[in-house]
This record gives structure tokens, C-alpha cells and sequence, in this order.
């Protein structure tokens, strides 16, 4: 991780000292575009804390506004420590269990959250790729990430579906048998089976109108992350082309999910750079980066890490614990309820 960080953190202080080099001054940001991108920031919190709150509601499922708030920059610290994301959902299932909710609910929230930023993103792709139609590759490659990863989901969860039906209980198949399924780990997989029938027939009894308002509030905090680099870029040259500032980041932000390393290992630096080298000045590059990283991922370890962080930390060792153990054990434990945080009574089986 530290080393990850280290490269992130030194790609992003090359590209900002070499535009300082070259115009022989920093870039100048007016207080103004930081008071938005802030503003924006803190919009972009709220609307996703109102998403899971008014999902739960609508699965009349209780949980209170500040542990859906924690729910949220604990994920996010999770998150950007480590690879590929994988840290954001042991740490909200965490602090779920901190705040007593059991571990079936918690499983049927996360499924919610899950399904909502999907659905939401894709519809969200889909107006802009209407609206900035004239955009050339960019749109091209946004399409295709988003509905590959779309497609991906679906089928996955398509795939679930039927074997819920099929194969929640009893022991392993022959097919699976064959692919070293053995009887621990297709315990496991029983489990989340299971856990995805419970939650698509939750689905279907959910209430229709804070559902839709948890839709609404998902699409507007997807449009808030994306406001961030206009508001800074555009403070510092109003000629910029808009739909690359809106549609670069929507890759980078998604796509550099996939990023093995930790906070991207510097790929995201160095497809910024790839981006918006032909219409930038190295001046306005360097700062629109190192800002655009602040609001859009520095900010969120800092906010994370003061609201949840020890949470967070002892998600992922139980997490890391659990994946040492030998796999028989581990089809025995390594199912939700193993992240309950002592002194809170799991739900009875």
C-alpha cells in the first residue's frame, strides 16, 4: 500500500512541477472553484448517505442517518487502501454490525446499494452519451466500459439466480467438484447464494417511492462526482471542452476501480495525463490533477478515516484472518456473520 501511494503521490508531483517548469508559475485557483468543488464533495456524501437511508426504508429495514453516513466513508476509507476496491465491503458490513443491524439485513443493504449504483450509472451513461454524442472516442470507450461492466454484473447475478434455485443446499455438484469446489468452499458459495435469493425477492416487495427516491438520490451523486473536475478546470480556462471534463472522469473513476494497486498505483495519473494533454496547458493539467485527486479521493481517505477508520482496520484483518484459514474451517466461518464486531449477538440461524 505504502509503496502504491508513494508512486501515486510522486506521478501526480512530477506532472505538477513539470507544468510549473514550463509557465514558470503555479496555476491559479480561485477560492471560489475550491468553496464549490467542497460544496460539491459534501452534496455528493449526503445524496449517497440519503440512498442507503431511504433504501432501507424502503425494505423497512431501520437505520439511522449517521451510521448510513459512517456506512459511506467507511466504505470509502476501505476502499482506497486497498486493492481493487476490495476493502469497501467488509468495511461496511462492519459497521453495520457495529450498529446492530443482523448480518441477513446487512447482506440484503449492501445487495441494495450494489444494484442501485449499477442500474443508475448505466442509465446515467446512457444520457450522456446522447448528450455529448459528438464526443468521439471518449463516449466510445465510456459505453463500452460501463455496459461491458454492466454486462458483467448481470450476467453474474443471472447466473446466481438460477443456481439459488438450483444448488443452496446439499453438497457440491459434479461440475463444481471438477473446478476444485470442494465441500468448504461450496458451503461459502451456498451461503451467498442464498443470500442473493433473499435479497432479489426483498427486491420485489420494496416500497415503491423511497426506492425511486434512493434511485434519484444514486443517479445525483454519480452527477455530483462528476461536477468536480469541470468546476476546477474550467476555473482556471473557461475554453475547455466540457464533455471531456465530464466523460474522462467517469472512466477513471470506475474503470480505475479494476487497478490492482491501491488508490490505482498511478494509472489514473498517467491516463489523466494521456487525456488531457492535447487540451491543456501543463500548467492547468498539473493543477486540474493534483485538485481533481484531492476532492475525489484524498478528501474521501481523510473523511473515511475520521469517521470509521478503526472500524474499518478490523474489517479488513478479520477479513485477511479469515482468508488464512485452512478452506474446510473457512466454509464454516467465512460467510457475513464472522464480521460481527464482539458483544453483538449474531442472528439466529
Amino acid at each position: 500500500m505504502a509503496v502504491s501511494f508513494a508512486a501515486t503521490l510522486g506521478i501526480s508531483g512530477y506532472i505538477l512541477w513539470s507544468g510549473w517548469a514550463k509557465s514558470g508559475a503555479p496555476p491559479a485557483i480561485p477560492l471560489a472553484a475550491h468553496a464549490l468543488a467542497l460544496a460539491a464533495v459534501f452534496a455528493e456524501i449526503l445524496t449517497r448517505t440519503i440512498k442507503i437511508h431511504w433504501s432501507c426504508a424502503a425494505l423497512r429495514i431501520p437505520l439511522r442517518f449517521n451510521t448510513a453516513l459512517r456506512v459511506c466513508l467507511g466504505g470509502d476509507f476501505g476502499a482506497s487502501i486497498t486493492p481493487s476496491r476490495t476493502g469497501a465491503e467488509p468495511a461496511r458490513f462492519l459497521v453495520l454490525a457495529e450498529a446492530g443491524v443482523p448480518p441477513a439485513s446487512t447482506l440484503l443493504i449492501l445487495f441494495t446499494e450494489l444494484f442501485l449504483e449499477m442500474t443508475s450509472l448505466c442509465l446515467l451513461c446512457a444520457i450522456l452519451a446522447v448528450a455529448f454524442n459528438g464526443s468521439g472516442q471518449v463516449v466510445s470507450l465510456m459505453t463500452a466500459m460501463i455496459g461491458g461492466y454492466a454486462a458483467i454484473v448481470l450476467s453474474i447475478g443471472a447466473f446466481g439466480y438460477f443456481l439459488a434455485h438450483r444448488n443452496a443446499h446439499g453438497p457440491p455438484p459434479g461440475w463444481a467438484r471438477s473446478i476444485g469446489l470442494h465441500a468448504g468452499r461450496w458451503r461459502v458459495i451456498q451461503r451467498a447464494l442464498r443470500s442473493l435469493r433473499s435479497g432479489i425477492a426483498a427486491l420485489k416487495h420494496a416500497r415503491i417511492a423511497p426506492m425511486a427516491g434512493a434511485f434519484f438520490a444514486s443517479m445525483l451523486h454519480v452527477s455530483l462526482r462528476l461536477a468536480v473536475l469541470p468546476i476546477i478546470a474550467l476555473a482556471m480556462n473557461p475554453s475547455l471542452p466540457l464533455a471531456k471534463l465530464v466523460l474522462w472522469p467517469l472512466v477513471f473513476l470506475y474503470g480505475g476501480a479494476v487497478a490492482p494497486a491501491p488508490g490505482g498505483g498511478g494509472a489514473v495519473e498517467f491516463g489523466f495525463k494521456f487525456a488531457f494533454s492535447g487540451v491543456m496547458t501543463p500548467s492547468v493539467l498539473g493543477g486540474a490533477l493534483v485538485w481533481w485527486r484531492f476532492y475525489t479521493f484524498y478528501l474521501y481517505i481523510v473523511l473515511g478515516a475520521l469517521a470509521a477508520g478503526n472500524t474499518v482496520l478490523r474489517a479488513l484483518r478479520e477479513e485477511s484472518r479469515i482468508m488464512q484459514l485452512d478452506p474446510a474451517v473457512m466454509g464454516a466461518t467465512a460467510d457475513a456473520s464472522a464480521f460481527t464486531a464482539p458483544g453483538i449477538e449474531r442472528e439466529p440461524r
